[in-house]
């Protein structure tokens, strides 16, 4: 049996861990007596976080309850027939009692062999933004710029290359302006680190989305964008998977962020209080530097005007454009204060993230 099946009270950090161990990239839950109860995939979980969740709910919260799924034995067409009506890539094999007896993916029956885990080779290339100055690590940043800053032994712009050729990602882009001839010098054409590189040099700041002008073409596919001062380990292939399921023009990543209020807030009606909460906590999805671009969106860059992403968002909201939003839950951090990059380093000192 493959899949370790859940139960109904495991927490969505357990799914997750889960999911990432799993080579279909599905999790199963099951009740005492092995029948199914439901699935859950990456992007199960992300929108039960969306909707006000946290790794701590329990899987029964956010998973389908109303799987697709296949008699075990029946015949690999009818059950690609199914995974191809409900556009998804695996299902659960079930007895006649409904219990769970093992998943199958659908490059299993595509010989295609083994299950690709988080590819994300269906973007036509990335962009980073590598072109900032790092005026707040400074002097750090006086001699080198703020995307080649080490982190555990290599520079941190080299970390965010080597995870994209691990992903599938083939073709990047580098756009630099700031100390660009050091990232140049180190990374060359890419082919060192499995990869194409190519550079959209600014000659004059052109902002976090204004740089996607210089493109030399417009891509033939989806394109991860991201900046280059962030650290995160974040699964491309389900940003990617989420970006197309959602039929989004431009997808968000997003972490949440807790304010936590450290008194009681009340709440008025005249001179009269009519309800007291004790220390509450506001929780915010906040913009991670990291999207995934329909090439269609690219025309809103044209031109050598300053242009940020989050320009680029306002105006394809304002358009009546669709922006998905897609939860971490993933390790992520940025490195813009030399507090925020001592904390990057300790968590690679404590061996706390995967490479």
């Amino acid at each position: 049996m493959s899949e370790r099946p859940l139960e109904p009270t495991a927490r969505i950090v357990d799914v997750v861990r889960a999911i990432e161990a799993s080579r279909r990239r599905i999790a199963v839950v099951v009740d005492d007596d092995g029948r199914l109860l439901g699935t859950l995939t990456d992007g199960d979980v992300r929108r039960r976080l969306l909707a006000g969740g946290s790794l701590e709910s329990d899987s029964a919260s956010a998973m389908n309850s109303t799987p697709v799924t296949a008699l075990v034995g029946s015949p690999d067409s009818l059950i690609l027939d199914k995974l191809r009506a409900a556009n998804v890539l695996a299902l659960p094999l079930v007895d006649e009692a409904g219990r769970y007896m093992r998943c199958v993916h659908v490059s299993e029956l595509q010989g295609g062999g083994e299950v690709p885990a988080g590819s994300a080779a269906g973007f036509a290339c990335a962009v980073i933004m590598a072109g900032g100055e790092g005026r707040r690590l400074r002097p750090l940043t006086e001699s080198i710029p703020k995307p080649m800053v080490e982190i555990g032994g290599l520079p941190l712009l080299e970390r965010q290359v080597r995870r994209l050729a691990d992903a599938g990602v083939r073709r990047i882009f580098l756009s630099i302006s700031y100390l660009g001839h050091i990232i140049q010098a180190h990374f060359g054409d890419g082919s060192t680190f499995g990869v194409s590189v190519s550079y959209l040099e600014e000659t004059s700041p052109m902002g976090t989305g204004g740089s996607l002008a210089l493109l030399p073409e417009r891509p033939a596919g989806p394109l991860l964008v991201m900046n280059g001062d962030i650290l995160t380990t974040v699964d491309f292939g389900s940003l990617l998977h989420f970006h197309e399921e959602q039929g989004a023009l431009v997808t968000v990543g997003a972490i949440e962020h807790r304010v936590e209020i450290p008194f009681g807030v009340l709440e008025a009606k005249g001179a009269y209080v009519s309800a007291l909460q004790e220390k509450p906590s506001q929780r915010f999805l906040c913009n991670a530097g990291v999207y995934a671009v329909a090439p269609e969106a690219l025309a809103y860059t044209c031109g050598t005007r300053l242009y940020n992403m989050t320009d680029l968002i306002r105006d394809c909201i304002a358009d009546g454009r669709r922006i998905a939003l897609f939860p971490f839950h993933e390790y992520w951090t940025d490195i813009g204060t030399p507090a925020e990059l001592e904390r990057a380093r300790a968590v690679f000192a404590e061996a706390m993230i995967s490479e």
